[in-house]
């Protein structure tokens, strides 16, 4: 499938199954030294391949692409085995990191991904200034990292790679508001 064609397809499972709203979110996928990336303000239901905007890994990105253009290049620089980034909305995975403290999933598989998703704090006044570095940097060293109370970004080798990090999290996430509802606060493997 065409790298375009695929990241159009990823770009509308988010919205399909919760993890955006109609205009919300963004993705890009990587070809080479250059990446496809979703145009800003971006519909879901509507978005074609020929909609995407081409940038380069090594340059600034041009008028129309994500607001987040410049995060997925640095994601791409610091990461050269990243192949797609997606940033997602969940509910379940925002909600569960507002208080700024780092996500430990309580269940067997989160926990299995993800020993600990990082949470990153940054002030909506400074997000353009500084999300594209501190989003990068945690993607160097980790799948998933979350901007609190704004979403949540996940890195992969292949689009599909990034999809399946970012439902896993959502999940974990629901699964954990649904133990806690439950009374349950921890859970041990042992």
């Amino acid at each position: 499938m065409d790298k375009r064609e695929d990241l159009v397809r990823h770009y509308r499972w988010l919205r399909q199954y919760g993890y955006n709203d109609s205009h919300s979110g963004n993705a890009s996928v990587r070809d080479g030294d250059r990446f496809w990336v979703t145009p800003t303000g971006a519909c879901a239901d509507l978005l074609q391949a020929a909609d995407l905007i081409e940038c380069r890994v090594d340059a600034e990105p041009p008028g129309g692409a994500s607001l987040d253009a410049r995060l997925h290049a640095m994601v791409y620089r610091k990461n050269p085995e990243a192949g797609a980034v997606l940033h997602s909305h969940g509910a379940y995975s925002v909600a569960l990191t507002m208080d700024g403290k780092d996500f430990v999933p309580m269940d067997f598989e989160g926990g299995y991904y993800f020993p600990r998703i990082p949470v990153i704090d940054i002030p909506y006044e400074r997000y353009l200034d500084e999300a594209a570095e501190a989003v990068s940097d945690m993607l160097a060293g980790h799948r998933v990292t979350v901007v609190r109370g704004h979403g949540v970004y996940a890195v992969g080798d292949t689009l599909n790679l990034a999809y399946k990090w970012t439902c896993s999290f959502e999940l974990s996430a629901k699964t954990g508001f649904i133990a806690r509802q439950a009374g349950v606060n921890e859970f041990s493997v042992e």
